[in-house]
């Protein structure tokens, strides 16, 4: 079944669908990044099969006491069990146990064969003391629904530590219930490209990476794009001429998580350091102690999408690297938080120094979130792993691989360089002395084994230009290939 409304998120929508039609119960917990499309995604599958749906309200730290929070979410899944078809002569619930006992009425009535309940923003419905919720929803899906064999359960939440902790890895009332978890992530370049195309965007791959690197691939941000402005011009009016910016990026993380200010502390200092910190240096930038408070701060982080971590080799110990990749938060601590664009704006900016200095180090990030297109246009059919190299020659000479992809089906060490530029890419006497140097290092290194072979692959944005220093590159692609 189609679904014209809906970028991408194939596999999704399978799972979905078979889920749907399945022989018996399901519970389907569905998390992600703030903005990625959660809501949207259930309510475009189901649709009018939804029969019952309630969503949490998000109240501020302070605004409300526990009790009057409480009622007050009740207040509003009572009102959702009215809109379902509840009668009016049912008493408001006090309590979540009566709350889910009148949810059940309301769904031994519906004679579909399939009955599929749609619980979204369950963290904010839940709270900040959410035992009693959780335990009551575990009741009512262990007491009832999952005997029922014809109920598909779905609950969303952006709080990705919370959806963790308390849905997905819970050791109460839901332990091992869940048939299925999925996190949605951002489009990729393909999916924005299919977005744009939609909306009656006319734009080159050139502008879409641009658009990419400044928002990332979020349905929320492209949203607000306008096609009859430039992307210079929507980049202007998203992040420097709306204050609310500076709101949007508090939003993404005070409504995600509890501890709100200590990842908004993390994400800030992964923010000055493009290329990563290791835990011991986050702390040190942060006040946070080392061990099992920061990791799971950093776990939580890395499971919403906000961050990855990736090993760097080279040293005498394997350095783990913790990299903040959302593109949207990177671009506002870059340029927005710091208002270093002046009154000119980004189109002042625009194919300046600053400009291809941020893009170059972003086209990389770029590159590595789309690694799975890169294997295929090197026709690798896996990856044994992906590390950063960070090395020096015996004369002393420093070498910097941010992207080594070692496949022993093909006995190959992958050393890939990534560059931005505006046209054709030309490699220099200089750069091909760099590109050797890095080349020799890392034969020489602990990393490579002398069996394997070395291909040295450039990825470029307009490809590369002819000359007597390109025959350094084993293999080079271009942005087209990162649309695959």
């Amino acid at each position: 079944m189609g679904y014209a409304n809906i970028i991408g998120r194939t596999d999704e929508i399978m799972k979905l669908e078979r889920l749907y039609n399945s022989r018996k119960s399901e519970f389907i917990a569905i998390y992600g990044r703030r903005r990625v499309g959660k809501s949207f995604l259930v309510n475009e599958v189901f649709g009018k099969k939804i029969l019952f749906k309630a969503v949490g309200t998000y109240v501020k730290d302070g605004d409300k006491d526990y009790e009057t929070y409480r009622q007050l979410q009740l207040d509003h899944f009572y009102d959702s069990l009215i809109l379902a078809g509840l009668g009016t002569d049912e008493a408001k619930p006090t309590c979540w146990r009566e709350a889910f006992f009148l949810l059940r009425k309301v769904l031994q009535k519906k004679r579909a064969k399939r009955k599929v309940i749609f619980i979204d923003e369950l963290p904010w419905l839940a709270g900040p003391q959410s035992s009693e919720m959780i335990s009551e929803l575990g009741h009512f899906w262990n007491s009832w629904a999952d005997s029922e064999r014809n109920i598909v359960l779905v609950v969303c939440g952006s709080a990705t530590s919370w959806m963790l902790d308390n849905v997905i890895h819970d050791y109460g009332g839901l332990h091992g219930r869940l048939t299925e978890k999925m996190r949605l992530v951002p489009f990729t370049l393909l999916e924005c490209e299919k977005y744009y195309k939609k909306n009656g965007f006319h734009l080159s791959r050139y502008e879409i990476c641009v658009s990419y690197m400044a928002l990332g691939g979020i349905p929320y941000y492209l949203d607000k794009l306008r096609a009859d402005l430039t992307i210079t011009d929507n980049i202007d009016s998203i992040f420097f001429a709306d204050e609310l910016i500076h709101q949007e990026f508090m939003d993404v993380y005070t409504g995600l998580y509890s501890s709100k200010e200590r990842y908004v502390d993390i994400v800030k200092a992964l923010g000055s350091q493009f290329y990563g910190m290791t835990q011991t240096e986050i702390s040190k930038a942060t006040g946070i102690k080392t061990g099992g408070t920061l990791t799971k701060l950093l776990e939580n982080l890395r499971e919403s999408g906000v961050t990855r971590e990736y090993p760097r080799y080279g040293k005498e110990r394997v350095e783990k690297i913790y990299q903040l990749k959302d593109f949207f938060s990177l671009f506002y601590l870059r340029f927005a938080y710091k208002k270093q664009v002046k009154a000119g704006g980004w189109k002042e900016l625009f194919g300046r120094g600053e400009y291809y200095k941020w893009a170059g180090d972003t086209f990389e990030l770029l590159c590595i979130e789309h690694m799975a297109q890169m294997m295929d246009a090197l026709r690798l059919h896996s990856v044994d792993r992906d590390y950063c190299y960070s090395g020096k020659s015996h004369e002393g000479s420093g070498a910097q691989i941010d992207l080594v992809m070692e496949s022993k089906a093909a006995n190959t060490d992958y050393l890939c360089e990534m560059k931005f530029s505006g046209s054709p890419f030309s490699i220099t006497a200089d750069y091909e002395q760099n590109l050797r140097n890095k080349i020799e290092v890392f034969a020489d290194s602990k990393m490579h084994k002398s069996m394997r072979s070395i291909q040295m692959v450039l990825v470029t944005t307009m490809g590369l230009a002819p000359g007597m220093h390109a025959s350094v590159v084993n293999q080079s692609m271009t942005l087209d290939e990162l649309f695959s």
